[in-house]
């Protein structure tokens, strides 16, 4: 451990030093620590023995001095007996000084005394005087308080309150207008509280009024965001698959700068807000504050709401006017919120929101109503939408507004369906049902564009004026259709969050117009008696399910949902097919029953005596009516069906020919008969074989070979059945027995010889 060296002192040198002092604070500079060191080291003795010491040298040098001075010594003696006379002179002067002095003394006693009395007086003065402006200052400071109040300067008057409450009233505590003061500072504080509260509400007035027009620059504002978006989408395909208010369409449209709060059009300034609040807060009342405000902002809410609205006003003003209001207060909601934090809770500003949403929801489904406009109902969801789009970029819930849309969407349908339904009704019901003319390229240029159809020649080969084989109604349908796609898509613009909903309900209502309006509407006119229309129906029909099956694709192409796969079916599409079905039986109705007329006037002498050279005239009109129908009314018609319905229609003929013999009223037959009959199936066969139609000449085999096996002349060869097989294979095994037995019992009447070989040999038969 480091020790400290002990200084020491040499006494005679401490000695030396003091008695060589100058000065007396030098002395005790030197005097002093000696002292100390001579205490605290036991050397006191030693350092007097030095002094004495010292003591003895020097007196010892003055007498040195004298004895070597002595006559100079004698001379100083006189001289200072003389001085010492003098002096006892200046010692009465001085003593009679001293008396005057002591007199002038007493005198300046007593005046002192009362200039000490005379402060004592001016010192209260001063003191009074002090506490009079102290006062005076506590008033001005007062009286400024209901300047600053007079002026609405009310964070000021309260923090000059505080001032004078908090410095100024602690300077005059001992004064009664202190207590005075201090008493009126809680009814002070409520005035100030009372007059910004005052201020506030006529704040909150203004803002109440000027909702609207907030709401209306918001609007138009998105507005202009959405046209951006749009241009940027059509000019980059790939920002067009973003909706407004995502991240990518507000990053790409952070350029466009805009303060809705603070623009040329409205300036909002809060400062009122913020003063009340500062000023509650200075008072310990922020917590009431919050409660009231919160209490005024839903009063003001309910004023807001009007009790009904209209939604056929043409400009929409009434609706448009809600939102606007609403959309304006809730931005005021939130601004409130992200400017003074704290002071709004998330769940107040979401319960107003939700009470007006609730609230506006209310009042539209009440006047919905009266909306019968399918475009009317169009522009409202516009205007909801936009509505929905502005409010979702401040962060509110939407959810109840997007489930609403779809209430105003089933809406929408049904008014389209409605409207569509009486336009596809009257199409139908005002057709001519007649091929379609056109008369100049430019008209069928738009039937074909509006029409799914394929021309069967190139454009550049037609002739006009031209016939199409639909009638008139299947382009106004493809037209009205195409209309109604578009005006069910027009709902999916600008904002709509159940695309598969439209898509759904665009199938749904398209099959119940196709075959409920215009599939069944067609259908029901099969019922007329006149083969033409219904002709020109069974051609419609194949047009409609062709229309039908592109619509299909069409629909897969034009999807709402981008997400949405797989195949759509229409049921419309097999109703048309099997309405074509419908049209085919009815077709062969009416042709098999004009058969049946003309073959009932068939007036076969089955037991003839001569022999008729000529066909029978029912049979030649048969023939004429099928070449007419062929050429005439059934030529529009597809070559498939046409064939379809000339098998049917003969191989009814040839069943309605065959059950002449086979009639129970025939009871017999003889060979003038079966070549009555053979003669007439001939005709027919030879007319069949002009068609060319190879499958067309099979149909009446049966008919052929039943006649042949009536005129063979070992007829017992159809119970053989290799012969049968390979002779009488079409024939029906009961039929050829009984036509045998008719013609076995008859009475042979034979004819004459060479007129019945040359008929047999003309037609090919045995005889």
């Amino acid at each position: 451990m480091p020790y400290a060296i002990e200084q020491r002192v040499d006494p005679d040198v401490s000695a030396q030093q003091i008695t060589l002092s100058s000065l007396e604070s030098q002395y005790f500079d030197h005097l002093i620590p000696a002292i100390e060191d001579a205490g605290t080291g036991g050397k006191g003795q030693q350092l007097l023995q030095s002094l004495a010491h010292f003591s003895i040298e020097r007196e010892a040098e003055i007498e040195s001095i004298c004895s070597t001075n002595r006559q100079g010594f004698a001379s100083a003696s006189s001289q200072l007996l003389l001085v010492s006379e003098q002096s006892r002179g200046l010692m009465a002067d001085i003593h009679a000084l001293s008396r005057s002095t002591q007199t002038s003394t007493e005198t300046l006693a007593r005046e002192k005394k009362v200039l000490v009395e005379s402060r004592a007086v001016r010192q209260n003065i001063d003191e009074a005087n002090e506490a009079l402006r102290d006062c005076l200052e506590v008033l001005r400071l007062a009286n400024q308080v209901y300047d600053l109040l007079g002026r609405k300067s009310h964070y000021s008057a309260l923090r000059a309150l505080d001032e004078l409450q908090d410095v100024h009233l602690l300077k005059i505590t001992k004064y009664k207008i202190a207590d005075t003061i201090q008493n009126s500072i809680p009814d002070t504080k409520k005035l100030i509280a009372d007059a910004v509260m005052t201020d506030l509400n006529t704040w909150l007035f203004r803002i109440r009024e000027t909702s609207q027009l907030l709401g209306e620059v918001a609007f138009f504002h998105v507005e202009q965001r959405r046209a951006r978006h749009k241009d940027r989408g059509e000019k980059l395909m790939s920002l067009g698959n973003f909706k407004l208010n995502s991240a990518v369409e507000s990053v790409a449209d952070e350029d466009e700068e805009f303060d809705i709060l603070d623009n040329e059009i409205l300036q909002i300034d809060f400062t009122p807000l913020f003063e009340c609040m500062h000023i509650h807060d200075a008072l310990g009342q922020r917590e009431k504050f919050k409660v009231d405000y919160a209490s005024t902002r839903r009063q003001q809410k309910d004023l807001l709401m009007p009790s009904s609205i209209t939604l056929v006003d043409p400009e929409g003003s009434s609706l448009s006017g809600l939102l606007e209001g609403i959309a304006g207060f809730a931005i005021i909601e939130k601004s409130t919120m992200s400017k003074a934090r704290g002071f709004r809770s998330l769940a107040d500003v979401e319960e107003l929101w939700d009470s007006m949403c609730q609230t506006a929801i209310a009042l539209v489904s009440t006047a919905l109503p009266e909306v019968t406009n399918a475009e009317l109902l169009l522009k409202i969801k516009g205007i909801i939408a936009l509505f929905i789009q502005t409010m979702t970029s401040y962060d509110y819930p939407v959810q109840k507004l997007d489930t609403f849309l779809l209430a105003l969407f089933d809406k929408y349908a049904e008014l389209l369906k409605r409207r569509f339904s009486d336009d596809f009704q009257e199409i139908v019901s005002t057709d001519d049902y007649m091929p379609m003319p056109i008369h100049k390229s430019d008209e069928y240029d738009k039937v074909v564009n509006v029409s799914w159809y394929t021309p069967e020649k190139p454009r550049q080969e037609l002739r006009f004026p031209c016939i199409l084989p639909f009638s008139q109604m299947y382009p106004l349908c493809c037209i009205d259709i195409r209309n109604f796609l578009n005006q069910f898509y027009f709902f999916s613009d600008d904002h709509f969050q159940h695309l598969k909903v439209i898509d759904d309900t665009l199938k749904a209502s398209l099959d119940e117009l196709l075959c409920g309006k215009v599939c069944q509407s067609l259908v029901d006119r099969l019922s007329t008696q006149y083969l033409g229309q219904i002709v020109q129906i069974l051609i419609n029909l194949e047009h409609f399910e062709i229309a039908c099956q592109e619509l299909e694709h069409l629909l897969i192409a034009a999807r709402s949902d981008a997400s949405a796969s797989g195949a759509v079916v229409l049921k419309a599409t097999e109703d048309f097919r099997n309405s074509k079905k419908t049209a085919e039986k009815r077709i062969f109705e009416l042709v098999n029953s004009k058969i049946d007329d003309l073959i009932g006037t068939a007036e076969y002498d089955w037991m003839a005596s001569t022999f008729e050279t000529e066909p029978s005239n029912y049979m030649q009109t048969l023939t004429r009516y099928l070449s007419n129908i062929m050429n005439t009314v059934l030529l529009g018609l597809p070559t498939e069906i046409k064939e379809l319905i000339y098998f049917d229609a003969l191989s009814h003929a040839a069943t309605m020919i065959l059950s002449l013999p086979l009639s129970p009223d025939v009871k017999c037959i003889n060979p003038n008969g079966v070549a009555a009959l053979a003669q007439d199936v001939h005709y027919l066969t030879e007319f069949v074989a002009t068609l060319n139609n190879p499958i067309l000449r099979e149909n009446l085999d049966e008919l052929r070979q039943t006649v042949s096996l009536m005129q063979a002349e070992n007829s017992d060869e159809f119970y053989d059945v290799a012969t049968r097989n390979k002779k009488y294979g079409r024939v029906d095994a009961m039929n050829g027995p009984t036509l045998l037995e008719k013609l076995t019992s008859a009475v042979h009447t034979p004819a004459k010889p060479d007129k019945l070989t040359a008929l047999s040999s003309r037609f090919g038969m045995k005889t």
